[in-house]
């Protein structure tokens, strides 16, 4: 492993700040490890490499690089968000090759605080599904390279994860952030809304869409959330006695679940218990039409990206998601759903602090051509593979995923961790002391090899 491209976003600060390497050596050694790896992951749709060595020299030519928290890290930024200078294809052939004027106002904060973007990660077609393929390429697990990365946020969740960048930025529509990373081993938070600015698609999907990072440790990822939030989330002082909910059931009914993902719940119960917590079983009341709920809010966010859009140029499995959606417009926008649900799942959360359940219901699918499959059969696969992550999405809700356990394959395992609005911080300590008690392994083996 070379000297700096495997190092986490805070080492490659400090060390950066103190001026005991360049910003340029830093993304170099980041540059050379994509050229070296990212042919079999997959990651990125775009690398800027001479203009992340240029910007590497700016940042190191900065009066204030002693103070700069991201300084000279490179970063990866999914293709839905404005980088300057660069088209931001979302996925898609059908979108216009036009570089953007401006940085969308989370790269923009990134590059303020040091930080390099080193390229643009691949998504899916207008972000839509839980896995990453499309004209631009797949997007695969480091882990198990048969396995794809997920979605929609998969090219970032695969660089993080490969090691080709110490922090990836990416967004979560209906667990588009949480998916992929339960699936590579990383850890991320999808804030609650309002945390960190949006402004992604037309719309945010109705204000269910949150930009967030993708880390390897609680450490970067409480450092790159508090630059988009530009708000400081510090550790407590004090270790706070949290009442934890633990909860196995899905979400949606019908859905069964895999046993490697409730082990994992199960024994981070556990840990957390011994940590002082007071942990107990307790499911929270889904409402029996929460997976017609999710479909419609899923699938009306796409009719809205969608517009404007050639519909030739689209995939058959996006058109058809689009046409869907519209029906449901009228009724997604007035948001009385979302509402319902906040307000039956509020007594829930006053009378616990934390929900503890599982991030997957089970591993992803194959790296295969799903963007050339039909709809109903990627409808199926998404939902028997990712019910847990929708309904915080249409609460508003702060939520995590975090590496726990392994699957039978080798590949990482996860938890999930959901909170109130604006306990992001308490969720971030208590993924912080999972992580003290049950570390997980950094990057996959692939990162090792030359």
């Amino acid at each position: 492993m070379s000297s700096w491209a495997g190092r986490t976003a805070a080492e490659i600060a400090a060390a950066v700040r103190a001026k005991e390497v360049t910003p340029r050596e830093v993304v170099a050694e980041h540059l050379a490890r994509i050229e070296r790896l990212d042919g079999r992951v997959g990651a990125f749709r775009t690398v800027r490499a001479e203009a992340a060595l240029a910007e590497a020299d700016a940042v190191a030519a900065r009066a204030d690089l002693a103070e700069l928290p991201l300084a000279g890290v490179p970063v990866a930024v999914k293709d839905n968000l404005a980088v300057r200078g660069e088209s931001h294809r979302d996925g898609s052939a059908a979108t216009p090759d036009t570089p953007a004027t401006e940085d969308h106002v989370t790269v923009a904060r990134l590059r303020a605080a040091g930080a390099v973007v080193v390229g643009l990660t691949n998504v899916p077609e207008l972000c839509v599904f839980g896995t990453t393929e499309g004209v631009y390429g797949t997007a695969r697990n480091p882990w198990d390279t048969s396995r794809n990365a997920g979605g929609s946020s998969g090219g970032s969740a695969a660089a993080v994860a490969a090691g080709l960048v110490p922090l990836a930025l990416g967004n979560d529509g209906m667990g588009s952030l949480r998916i992929p990373a339960a699936n590579c081993g990383l850890v991320t938070l999808k804030p609650g809304h309002g945390v960190v600015p949006a402004g992604i698609g037309n719309g945010d999907w109705f204000g269910m869409s949150e930009n967030g990072p993708l880390a390897t440790t609680v450490e970067d990822l409480r450092l790159m959330l508090s630059v988009l939030a530009d708000t400081e989330f510090v550790r407590p002082e004090e270790r706070t006695q949290l009442r934890i909910a633990v909860g196995l059931r899905s979400p949606v009914a019908g859905v069964s679940v895999s046993r490697p993902y409730t082990t994992a719940v199960r024994q981070a119960a556990g840990v957390l218990a011994k940590a002082g917590h007071r942990v107990r079983r307790a499911e929270p009341p889904y409402p029996l039409s929460l997976s017609v709920t999710s479909l419609q809010h899923w699938t009306a966010g796409t009719a809205v990206d969608a517009e404007g859009l050639d519909p030739a140029r689209l995939a058959r499995r996006t058109r058809v998601h689009a046409a869907v959606g519209r029906r449901f417009l009228r009724s997604v926008r007035t948001g009385d759903q979302r509402e319902r649900l906040r307000a039956r799942l509020t007594p829930f959360f006053t009378e616990h602090d934390v929900l503890l359940t599982l991030a997957l219901a089970r591993r992803s699918p194959k790296a295969a051509p799903w963007h050339e499959r039909g709809w109903l059969r990627n409808i199926v696969v998404n939902s028997a593979y990712s019910p847990f992550t929708p309904p915080w999405n249409l609460t508003g809700w702060p939520a995590m995923s975090i590496p726990f356990g392994t699957l039978p394959s080798g590949a990482p395992c996860a938890v999930q961790l959901v909170g109130r609005p604006g306990m992001e911080a308490n969720l971030l300590a208590l993924a912080e002391q999972l992580e003290t008690l049950h570390p997980w392994r950094r990057t996959a083996p692939l990162a090792d090899q030359r």
